[in-house]
């Protein structure tokens, strides 16, 4: 059963981006030991993949992830309606649309960052997935605008259009997407970021909740944000310094007591790892999203060579957990202060 829409608001405080070949489930089960009130998100799921073909086993996911989210993308309104029928039944607590994807490959199948250039037709498919939603809240992830369009204009028109079709969340990366000219990760970096046009949305627009993405790299600068926005989305800096972020964000962030330490979450994964193998998976598939855990921290780099050398050998199992671990002093009143 999925979530009430007043616990997701308050959980997408601070969210985790979906990341594609990264926020897979192994990943989110992690993130979730270390944070307990984030809005996870899953990698991006096509619409017709889920529909034609038959790809459910995309949605799979464990109960403890909750808050999750699924982020879907498409742009065939009877499509999407039909996938998020799938998401729904599987219980995710929330289907996003991807209207900020630039790659290549979305653009194709126009879906993702295109679509800022057809906000009617985004509205059209926000309306026919909230008929499909039973309840279950629909959202959207953008960007400010592609290509030259003028974000200024861009921007507002977007919002305005879609949030009259009944989306009321929507997670704003700070930057245009350049479809003709830039890879899709120099769209993650080269475009410049504009904080002050997404704040001034926030001013434009005071009854959508508004989270903010993009540049965005310590719980200092998420609190910075949070004094003008609804909410913080933090992509690369969670998944690669996941202690630095997500420890302290219940703190920090939700006014939580207690914290975990990174040893601590590292110990908790090994029943996860075991059920994993169990099932015939490999070890790899887990630790691969581990790797970062110590970032920073002495012992760190010995900790990443041992998984990352061992975890793909055959017969590799919880011992190298272990091995990997003991490269790395414990001291619980750094890792949680």
């Amino acid at each position: 059963m999925s979530l009430p829409a007043h616990t997701l608001t308050q959980a997408a405080r601070l969210s985790v981006a979906p990341m594609m070949d990264w926020t897979d489930r192994h990943c989110r089960y992690f993130h979730r030991l270390m944070s307990r009130r984030a809005l996870l998100y899953t990698e991006m799921v096509t619409a017709p993949a889920l529909v034609r073909g038959g790809a459910t086993h995309l949605l799979d996911f464990d109960a403890a992830e909750h808050p999750v989210a699924v982020q879907l993308g498409g742009s065939d309104p009877a499509e999407l309606a039909l996938a998020t029928r799938l998401c729904v039944e599987r219980g995710y607590d929330e289907v996003n649309l991807n209207v900020g994807c630039p790659s290549d490959r979305v653009q194709s199948g126009t879906f993702g960052a295109v679509l800022m250039t057809q906000p009617a037709l985004v509205a059209e498919c926000v309306s026919a997935m909230k008929d499909a939603a039973q309840g279950v809240e629909i959202t959207v992830k953008c960007r400010i605008g592609v290509d030259d369009q003028e974000a200024e204009e861009v921007l507002p028109d977007f919002l305005s259009q879609v949030g009259a079709a009944g989306v009321g969340r929507f997670t704003i990366h700070a930057r245009k997407a350049w479809l003709k000219g830039l890879s899709p990760k120099e769209n993650r970096d080269i475009p410049p970021l504009d904080y002050p046009l997404v704040h001034r949305m926030k001013s434009f627009f005071p009854s959508l909740h508004l989270s903010i993405n993009g540049g965005i790299a310590t719980l200092d600068a998420a609190e910075d944000q949070l004094e003008i926005m609804d909410g913080v989305m933090i992509g690369r800096a969670a998944y690669h310094q996941p202690a630095d972020i997500l420890l302290k964000a219940d703190q920090r962030l939700f006014g939580e007591p207690g914290a975990k330490t990174a040893h601590q979450v590292a110990e908790e994964m090994i029943p996860y790892l075991e059920r994993h193998l169990a099932a015939g998976g490999k070890l790899h598939n887990v630790t691969r999203h581990m790797l970062g855990l110590f970032a920073g921290r002495p012992g760190a780099r010995a900790w990443r060579r041992v998984l990352s050398e061992g975890a793909t050998r055959p017969g590799a199992g919880v011992a190298l957990l272990r091995e990997a671990l003991s490269h790395v002093p414990e001291t619980p009143r750094q890792e949680a202060s």
